[in-house]
């Protein structure tokens, strides 16, 4: 009996072996980069990923209800059927924000019902600089006719950059002139490593892919066949042991 169940551990831990070697091999890589994002990702604050620190929004200035267009006057103006109306300060003035059914979000400008006019380099450098704090200085200014890929949006956004350390960048709506998403070297730095962590390179959004399933698998039965080998190394360790004890015991 006691041969059968050696026989049967040794064919485990050649088995064992083999697979925690060659998956070791094969994902190891893979693995440090999820130790190393998984570190970076809790050493670094989300709040200073998302650049909270340099952001404040600006005072709006004050506006009465009745010089605003009425909501269903600015609403006629649009073809396609409205699935929501929001009336929101900007830092342009106030506006009516129409989302159609199945359709992207209609701004207007709520005093006067009209599309708000684009704005100049000079504007975009003031709105951005009006939403910073912490010293930096807005230097430079771009538009931008399709949203960068690191916004994660579509369409036209200003780009204005600052001056600190971070090489901070805020994305601007054309026409509101809100800051509508905030990006640094902190936040590529840290993009980076979600990247390698999902193993989306593409978009950054999608950890149910199958590369990443499959590596996770693979992951797994190299954590399973170590716990294997160590469970096989103790018990012969142990057995060891005690042949050693009795051993002493008889020469005693």
């Amino acid at each position: 009996m006691g041969r059968v169940r050696g026989r049967i551990a040794m064919k485990l831990l050649r088995l064992s072996t083999l697979i925690h070697k060659w998956v070791a091999l094969v994902i190891g890589i893979q693995v440090l980069f999820w130790v190393g994002g998984g570190l970076v990702m809790t050493a670094i604050p989300i709040e200073t990923v998302r650049s909270e620190h340099r952001f404040q929004k600006p005072d709006y200035p004050a506006f009465a209800i009745d010089v605003l267009v009425p909501v269903q006057t600015a609403a006629d103006a649009l073809s396609a059927p409205i699935d929501k109306a929001e009336l929101r300060h900007t830092p342009r003035g106030p506006a009516w924000v129409f989302t159609p059914k199945g359709g992207e979000p209609v701004i207007l400008s709520a005093l006067n019902g009209q599309p708000f006019p684009a704005f100049a380099r000079a504007e975009a450098l003031r709105l951005a600089q009006d939403a910073c704090r912490g010293g930096a200085k807005a230097t430079k200014a771009e538009l931008f006719a399709e949203a960068p890929r690191e916004t994660g949006r579509e369409g036209p956004l200003w780009r204005v950059d600052f001056n600190d350390f971070e090489h901070t960048s805020f994305y601007l709506s054309p026409e509101t002139g809100e800051v509508v998403t905030r990006r640094s070297s902190i936040w590529r730095f840290y993009d980076f490593f979600w990247r390698l962590h999902i193993l989306d390179f593409k978009n950054g959004e999608n950890f149910n892919h199958p590369t990443l399933i499959i590596i996770t698998i693979l992951t797994l039965s190299m954590v399973t066949s170590g716990f294997i080998l160590l469970w096989i190394k103790l018990a012969r360790d142990w057995t060891v042991h005690q042949a050693t004890r009795r051993k002493l015991a008889q020469k005693a």
